[in-house]
């Protein structure tokens, strides 16, 4: 007889049921040795996919201004002028940075689709291939019309919209539900690293050797990472043929049986749309990524212009918020997994205080941004805002796990398209806010971003659940009468 795991753990406050505490360990002697349980390894794969796909979407931030930059040449005779290699608009600009996101929204939804039925590991792997390819093409396209540079970065858009829903794949196989924020933040916080990385060393190559080094060192690098990917990360633990058995039965027990052929898997589409935690999932996703692709795009072109940071400086500090956040991601996630296993308060509790709460403090420092438009000032409000975007990340963005596992990558696409429209809206119509790219037009664009991350405070705060949904339709986490977990559980109590 099947007994679920809610039926055997404590209830929250809110009469839901919590996730049972594992054992605690998978059986393994090895605690230390992180390296030799596979679902670390794939989390490790994760976190250098996750590099890779921020890292080729945000050096044509900087790659952009240096291609821009006005500089001093001194010609055979002596004089000196002044040369610009392309002389493009800031609204062309806008279309520019924005572009990559034309492209990333048609393959949400399509992206979680196809991941449920080919495998989420081979569609996150391949996205990533296509758009290292493409990079390597764009410093020879570039030059032969910007109209053509603009259609590569939508076709790298799309082959990298499939990165968030199918690795939500991957994570419904191998993350057993208590270690769910753990290993899911720690796999995203590749994009924070990446981000970091890209934007302080395209500054540096574009100033050392030139735009297009920008374009080559981050090519090869998502090159060599997929031929890894390939050859270490699998669709699910039963495909793995390195795993530990005492592994594989760890996280089996944890998750449930196999949900059969996955291909036939039925999507209940109308209940996704009707259902007001998915919105709320939906409303946090997009209030967080306005906040994040404004900086993301525009931050660089800011601190440059009008901050007056050199272009190595301006990668640097730009850079600075992705910093704070990859390291304070992997701490939200730890506290939201500890509070769930020590039962402290219950899933859609911990949803909603660390979505909810990062959203109001994000608010307050993007309006206090606004008014304190010093480079130090400036600085400082945006790195904490930023870096407070973590505990959403704890929040919101591993809750379509809670609802439905067996739908989360289909569920992350949906979310997920919501969240790249600021990616397209935002860059656009910055351009048209910021034409001199003063402080009064860059104070606008903060009062905008505030009022979004409040108000996705508020509608995640009323509507979001940690509650698996009863249009879920899948076994997953039951686990038998003789469960080492359900004994494990009763011995503790």
């Amino acid at each position: 007889m099947a007994v679920s795991v809610e039926s055997v753990s404590s209830r929250g406050t809110e009469g839901e049921a919590q996730p049972m505490r594992p054992p605690d360990n998978d059986g393994l002697d090895i605690s230390w040795k992180l390296w030799k349980r596979r679902r670390y390894v794939v989390t490790a794969m994760s976190f250098f996919g996750f590099f890779n796909v921020f890292a080729l979407r945000v050096n044509v931030s900087v790659a952009v201004a240096a291609m821009t930059s006005i500089k001093e040449v001194t010609l055979e005779n002596g004089t000196v002028i002044e040369e610009q290699e392309f002389d493009w608009s800031t609204q062309l600009q806008g279309y520019i940075l924005g572009s990559y996101f034309y492209g990333y929204i048609t393959t949400q939804i399509l992206g979680g689709w196809l991941a449920a039925r080919l495998g989420g590991n081979v569609l996150f792997g391949f996205g990533i291939a296509v758009t290292s390819f493409l990079t390597l093409l764009t410093p020879v396209l570039v030059k032969l019309n910007v109209y053509i540079f603009i259609a590569i970065r939508v076709i790298e858009g799309i082959f990298e919209g499939v990165s968030y829903p199918s690795m939500h794949d991957v994570w419904a196989n191998w993350a057993p539900p208590l270690e769910r924020s753990r290993l899911a933040t720690i796999g995203y916080s590749g994009s924070y690293v990446g981000t970091v990385v890209a934007m302080t060393l395209s500054g540096v190559l574009a100033e050392q050797a030139g735009w297009p080094s920008v374009f080559y060192v981050f090519g090869c690098v998502g090159a060599v990472w997929y031929l890894g990917w390939l050859l270490l990360v699998k669709r699910r633990p039963e495909d793995d043929k390195y795993i530990d058995p005492l592994e594989l039965k760890y996280i089996r027990t944890c998750l449930g049986p196999l949900e059969g052929n996955h291909k036939n898997v039925s999507h209940p589409w109308g209940k996704f749309f009707l259902s007001p935690p998915v919105w709320a999932i939906i409303i946090a996703n997009f209030s967080e990524n306005w906040g994040f692709y404004t900086l993301l795009t525009q931050l660089p072109i800011f601190m440059k212009d009008t901050l007056g940071f050199d272009l190595q400086q301006a990668g640097f500090l730009s850079a600075l918020p992705y910093l704070v956040v990859a390291f304070t991601i992997q701490l939200a996630g730890h506290i939201a997994d500890h509070i769930l296993t020590r039962n402290y308060l219950s899933t859609t509790q911990v949803r909603k205080i660390f979505c909810s709460g990062a959203f109001i403090c994000q608010s307050s420092f993007m309006l206090l941004a606004s008014f304190l438009l010093t480079p130090a000032g400036a600085v400082t409000c945006l790195t904490l805002a930023v870096g407070l975007g973590a505990f959403a990340m704890a929040g919101f963005f591993v809750n379509h796990l809670d609802l439905a596992p067996l739908h989360a990558s289909v569920l992350m696409g949906i979310c997920n398209t919501a969240g790249t429209l600021p990616g397209i809206i935002s860059p656009t119509i910055t351009g048209y806010i910021v034409p001199n790219r003063t402080k009064d037009e860059w104070r606008v664009v903060f009062y905008i971003s505030s009022a979004i991350y409040f108000i996705g405070a508020l509608v995640y705060g009323l509507f979001a659940s940690g509650e698996r949904q009863s249009w879920a339709g899948d076994a997953r986490d039951e686990v038998t009468e003789s469960s080492p977990i359900k004994e494990s559980y009763h011995n503790k109590r």
